[in-house]
This record gives C-alpha cells, sequence and structure tokens, in this order.
C-alpha cells in the first residue's frame, strides 16, 4: 500500500498506524491446499490479452479491474461483506495489505478466507522494512500454498524506531522473491514522482531497477490529473519500460482527504476540483458524489485510451467504487 494511503486510512480512524510487522503466517495455510483454484494468467498476460472479435482481428477487451483493501483492526466480516458487493464486478483479483497492527486480523488468515471462501484471487503485499530474508521467505511460501500467484513488492516507510530489514530497495525485494519462487511480481509507480525521489526521472530510472529485477507489471499512486498519468506513461516507455502500467483510483470523500494526501506525496489537484472540494467541504453527500462523479470521468477517459486496467483504492468500502463501475459499464 502506497504511504499517502497508509496515511489517509489511519486519519480516518479506519485502523492503527501502520508499523509494518510482519504479517502473520498461518500454518494452517501450508496445510491445506484443497481450496487451491485454477491458476490465472501471471500479470504481464492478464494485462496483454486482448478478446478476439468473429472476424479474427483483435480487439480492445474491457480494462482488467481489480481491489485493493486492507486487514481491519475489528469486524472482519465487514470487509467479507463488501467484498462480496464487489465481486459482482468480476475482479481478476484483490491486492490485500499487510498486517497493520493493532487489530487481530492476520494478513494471510483474510487472503485465505478471500481465496477459499470468496472465490476471489488475491495479491498479497510485500514489503522491505523490518522484514528479514527469512521472513521474507515463510510469507512467500504461505503465499505459495494458498494458491495465490501474484504480490506487490514494495519498499515501504521505515517505521520510527524501525529497523531496515534485509533489503534496502524494493528492486532487492523483486529479485529475491523471482529468486526464490515461481510468484509473478507487480511494483508501484509514481506518475508525479515519489516524495523521496529527487525528480521524476530518477524515480522512473529507480522503477527500471524493479523492472529489471522480474517485476511484471506496474501499480501507480493515485492521481486527479489523467495528462500526468498520460505524461508518466510516455516517460516510463521512454526509458525503455514495457511491462502494462495500471492507474491507481481513488474516489475523493472529503477536503481533509485531499489535504492529507498532497501533503504526503507527490499528488496534484486541478483548480477546478479544489474549487468543487472547497464548495461541498461541509456536505458529506455532495462530497462523495462529487469523488464518484470525478473518478467516473477519470476512469472513462483512461478506457477510452485503452489502459490495460483500473485498480481501485477501496479504503474497504464498496459503495463509492461500485457507483463509479456502474458508471463506465
Amino acid at each position: 500500500m502506497f504511504p499517502v494511503i497508509l496515511n489517509l486510512i489511519q486519519d480516518l480512524g479506519l485502523y492503527d498506524l501502520y508499523n509494518f510487522q510482519q504479517c502473520q503466517i498461518l500454518q494452517s495455510a501450508r496445510n491445506d491446499k484443497k481450496y487451491i483454484e485454477r491458476k490465472i494468467l501471471n500479470l504481464q498476460e492478464l494485462y496483454e490479452k486482448k478478446d478476439i472479435r468473429h472476424n479474427g482481428a483483435f480487439a480492445w477487451r474491457r480494462p482488467v479491474i481489480s481491489f485493493e483493501v486492507f486487514p481491519p483492526k475489528d469486524d472482519v466480516q465487514n470487509l467479507y461483506n463488501e467484498l462480496e458487493k464487489l465481486k459482482a464486478f468480476d475482479p481478476a483479483f484483490v491486492s490485500l495489505t499487510c498486517n497493520a497492527g493493532g487489530g487481530d486480523n492476520s494478513s494471510m488468515e483474510i487472503a485465505n478466507h478471500i481465496k477459499r471462501n470468496l472465490g476471489m484471487d488475491v495479491m498479497p503485499h510485500l514489503t522491505c522494512v523490518c522484514n528479514s530474508q527469512n521472513d521474507i521467505g515463510d510469507t512467500l511460501s504461505a503465499i505459495e500454498d494458498m494458491g495465490a500467484q501474484n504480490v506487490l513488492a514494495l519498499r515501504g516507510d521505515l517505521p520510527e524506531g524501525g529497523s531496515q530489514g534485509d533489503f534496502k530497495y524494493a528492486s532487492e525485494l523483486v529479485e529475491f522473491v523471482k529468486t526464490h519462487t515461481e510468484l509473478n511480481v507487480g511494483v508501484a509507480g509514481y506518475p508525479e514522482g515519489h516524495i523521496d525521489a529527487p525528480d521524476l526521472f530518477a524515480d522512473i530510472e529507480n522503477l527500471k531497477k524493479k523492472i529489471d529485477a522480474g517485476a511484471q507489471a506496474i501499480f501507480t499512486q493515485l492521481f486527479f490529473n489523467n495528462d500526468k498519468f498520460f505524461s508518466y506513461v510516455q516517460l516510463v516507455r521512454d526509458a525503455g519500460i514495457l511491462v502494462p502500467i495500471i492507474p491507481g483510483i481513488m474516489p475523493i470523500i472529503s477536503k481533509k482527504q485531499i489535504e492529507k494526501m498532497t501533503a504526503l506525496a507527490n499528488i496534484s489537484v486541478p483548480e477546478t476540483l479544489l474549487n468543487r472540494i472547497e464548495k461541498y467541504k461541509d456536505n458529506p453527500v455532495d462530497m462523495k458524489k462529487l469523488g464518484v462523479d470525478f473518478a467516473s470521468y477519470q476512469c472513462q477517459q483512461l478506457i477510452d485510451a485503452e489502459v490495460p486496467g483500473l485498480h481501485f483504492y477501496t479504503l474497504n468500502r464498496a459503495h463509492s467504487t461500485s457507483q463509479i463501475l456502474e458508471n463506465i459499464t
């Protein structure tokens, strides 16, 4: 999960501050394989696959849909209920962040439930920080044993008083995963540059290291200016990176949310949108409608540009994402 989203979740009181501790590994996942389902395409194949018209020509398929959720501090059943609603939109997978701490819900336990009981493929997150090679190795074994095919490899933010662990950069984590498993690996991309990078070009150089290490798809941080995304895609292609680039979408829910995100990450907001956010700042209903309408506009423009997929940061809530998908399908 991107740092800005983690901070937003904390700010909304959805769970305690992400502490990046190692996700609990359930031994039962290693012993119970009866629910392993169909093998899905690897990430690059998934996003590059096209449908075939009756005349034999290739046609652009409906963009691949995926959702991101996180382990809630409590009431995990509510998360499952929300995912049941989102399942109607036929997502390729659910991206699941590592356990955030402060609660009893293990990421691996939730991943098992999503795959076994909800019948949805899952893409667990891995982070460098606070993890040794042995930690990551154990996590990867559990992921493979549950029948998952994909992981998202992230550096993560070093928590106060925490240790770096054995991996300093996400590229090192990608290389470790590809060396020791058959899993497919996605990585993060930043349309306006990572906040720690000196500039966008340096950030793309770092992205190329992750791809050269074996990553097969790029999932971007959320953005509100599609032109920034399109420009980013061109720069990435110019750098010789050819894997699919999947735009990340998060609907606006409050002015506070926007202020938090723009303070913690390189995310610009068009002035016209800022004016509308200001207009509805004291009206939650109209603010959420604005968020749905704007994200729907974003998604439709991205679909028209033939993006290979749409990755939704749902904040464990189905309503806004569902409304957006109903608007564009």
